[in-house]
């Protein structure tokens, strides 16, 4: 059974200007007007997620992320999806510039002019990766919701796997190419980088890997290593920021190949003929006969004659937008016993109701400790989101307050992080109908407040 999503890049929530603010409007109600037939006329007629490849806001404030938020809802509904359900990484326009602080500038010119060895030493040092995450703020807020968190040691992030066929699973890694932008970084003289913690990304058996990151190779200076592993360890690379939709297949030996897909822009700065509004749905499935994974795309492109989308016959495949990736960690699946599962492999938790694909919250991987996993309970994926992403930071604060969430003796500096870990010890508690009942009190008392 094949797994579609959405992928949107480059949205731009903020940049409109004077009439520009009616165009885009418009744009974005016939994009989720379009996606909804689209995915209708599939097979399995929903989506099972979106995925978003950064630069969701033109200048990382709070705002622009609300307006998302609302927008992400509606896209989600209309092609049958959770809300939740979002994958996302943050672009250039993610950051708030306003929020780089002297010393936090003057470790980006440390950086730019030293190299790995530099980059390695900034990051490896809380407070001085805490000055650069600073600029992350309301992005990291609003991608907590999602649980699409940045990792707090700047490292790749991947908590979702999705089943295409027994053991055969694609999971998706998300990595941060904007922690160093500043605003004038350009692609012919590469200042940015990816970072060893970051490109060393995982390798499982009957798992490929999709990995999404905002800007393309060309963009880093560490270009020559992150494409050494992305070339052995993912099946996917999908990239945004330049608006220039493509796709190619590189060949990594005759069984393994790597799929880059370079996104276009849903609300780029303007339309014209080299750049229009644009995204992507895109089919993920198993090719049983060859045990690869195959994927198919259908782009979409706007008509500005029929102000319409439609779709895109001259970019990412065309009328041929099938494509069969040569997948060496399906094939190490190939010693099953009876009940279809590789060694060491646990059975997936199925819904013998439905026909859907089972989707899996998976647990970071890193070297250190690993966290616990999010609880399994009913209601809980949506009242984080509620709670990270609809709630100010007053209003969070007093919920962990008035529910006793916050140890007496407790001195922890109030974090996201420390903020999630509460936040899922009420859930393991039973707690998470006071939650609900708590966000909507608040949420009424502040908009009661602004009528």
């Amino acid at each position: 059974m094949s797994a579609a999503f959405v992928h949107l890049s480059d949205i731009h929530f903020g940049q409109e200007r004077d009439d520009t603010v009616h165009i885009h409007d418009d744009v974005k109600q016939q994009l989720i007007a379009d996606a909804a037939e689209v995915v209708g006329n599939l097979p399995g007629r929903v989506a099972q997620g979106i995925l978003v490849t950064g630069d969701i806001a033109y200048s990382g404030k709070r705002a622009q992320y609300d307006d998302a938020g609302r927008w992400l809802d509606e896209l989600a509904r209309s092609i049958g999806c959770p809300i939740h359900m979002v994958q996302m990484v943050p672009g250039n326009h993610d950051v708030d510039r306003d929020k780089l602080s002297v010393g936090g500038s003057q470790l980006l010119d440390y950086i730019r002019a030293g190299g790995a060895a530099e980059y390695e030493r900034v990051v490896n040092n809380p407070a001085d990766r805490a000055s650069l995450l600073a600029r992350f703020e309301d992005y990291g807020r609003f991608s907590c919701g999602y649980d699409c968190a940045l990792d707090d040691e700047a490292r790749f992030a991947t908590n979702r796997r999705i089943e295409l066929a027994p053991g055969r699973w694609i999971r998706f890694i998300r990595m941060n190419s904007a922690l160093l932008c500043h605003g004038k970084e350009r692609d012919d003289a590469p200042e940015l980088m990816i970072g060893a913690r970051q490109f060393t990304i995982p390798r499982n058996t009957g798992e490929e890997n999709v990995l999404l990151v905002h800007h393309p190779l060309n963009w880093y200076r560490d270009a020559d290593e992150v494409r050494q592993y992305v070339r052995n360890r993912a099946r996917v690379f999908i990239s945004g920021h330049e608006h220039d939709p493509k796709v190619t297949i590189d060949p990594v030996d005759d069984r393994c190949d790597v799929m880059m897909v370079a996104a276009g822009a849903a609300v780029p700065f303007k339309s014209n003929e080299a750049y229009t509004y644009t995204y992507n749905i895109i089919e993920f499935d198993w090719d049983e006969e060859a045990d690869a994974l195959a994927v198919t795309m259908h782009p979409r492109a706007w008509n500005p004659k029929q102000t319409r989308f439609e779709a895109d016959t001259k970019r990412l495949g065309g009328s041929q937008p099938r494509f069969v990736l040569g997948s060496p960690n399906f094939r190490k699946c190939t010693q099953r016993n009876e009940n279809g599962l590789a060694a060491g492999e646990r059975a997936p938790v199925r819904d013998e109701e439905s026909d859907q694909q089972v989707v899996e919250f998976v647990a970071k991987e890193i070297a250190e400790e690993t966290p616990p996993m999010p609880p399994p309970i009913e209601g809980y994926e949506l009242t984080l989101l509620r709670f990270f992403r609809d709630l100010l930071e007053n209003e969070r604060l007093r919920i962990l307050v008035e529910l006793n969430a916050i140890p007496a003796d407790s001195d922890e500096r109030m974090t996201q992080g420390v903020e999630r870990k509460l936040f899922d010890w009420l859930a393991r508690e039973g707690r998470l109908l006071e939650l609900d009942r708590m966000i909507d009190k608040l949420i009424e008392e502040r908009d009661g407040g602004q009528n």
